[in-house]
């Protein structure tokens, strides 16, 4: 091979076929510089390893600390629907139910509008919460494997809300005993990165079991084994 056809490339393959040549070779590795990283001036090889290994555990730290954070978060809200959990099993009066995820949702989610509509839920038949339901309403429920969460995208549910949102999340309900959804819960936010389409969706399906499991108190008992 000529010095003209011997390339940087030759020079990093033959480096990694033999990892013992600095071993070998010692005095060239100590008489090696290369350029600093951020400052117009050459260190040694062993120096510039040294940099990028402080690099490296810095990036480590800022990983760790984004993960603490993200635990801290968790928890935070673990704590919030292990107390909103609590007070639907508190409530005695199960006709209050729909009233109590509405207004415990704000108060622990701080979300700007919540809507909840049902349906097939005979002790709420002739409420609020049974208003505006059609075929289509039912279809887009089912049609939801997880819940929605994104921008307004003139979804006929995101109409129940009090204010136009920036973004929110429509999540079927369903009770325990119940394959069919009996209902949506709409959540909207002025914030457009509360909900987005790339977000995890585990505590929203929590809630929305957790609600689900509560107004499965206002359905139908079912008939008794003759």
């Amino acid at each position: 091979m000529t010095q003209d056809a011997f390339t940087a490339q030759d020079v990093a393959d033959y480096l990694s076929r033999n990892p013992d040549f600095f071993e070998a070779h010692a005095d060239v590795f100590s008489s090696l510089h290369v350029p600093h990283p951020h400052q117009a001036r050459a260190i040694s090889l062993g120096e510039r390893q040294i940099l990028t290994l402080r690099a490296r555990v810095k990036e480590h730290e800022h990983r760790l600390m984004q993960l603490l954070h993200n635990a801290g978060g968790n928890e935070r809200i673990n704590q919030s629907l292990m107390q909103w959990c609590a007070r639907m099993l508190a409530e005695p009066d199960a006709g209050r139910i729909p009233a109590h995820i509405i207004r415990s949702l704000s108060d622990q989610f701080d979300l700007s509008a919540i809507a909840l509509r049902v349906w097939d839920l005979p002790a709420l038949e002739d409420s609020e919460f049974a208003q505006d339901i059609d075929a289509g309403i039912r279809a887009y429920a089912e049609s939801l494997a997880q819940p929605y969460c994104g921008p307004n995208k003139d979804q006929e549910p995101a109409r129940w809300l009090a204010s136009e949102p920036a973004s929110l999340a429509i999540l079927p309900l369903r009770t325990l005993n119940g394959a069919s959804p009996v209902g949506l819960l709409v959540l909207g936010s002025d914030d457009a990165g509360r909900f987005t389409p790339d977000m995890g969706t585990a505590f929203l399906s929590l809630i929305a079991s957790l609600a689900g499991a509560a107004l499965g108190r206002l359905a139908r008992p079912a008939p008794e084994a003759a």
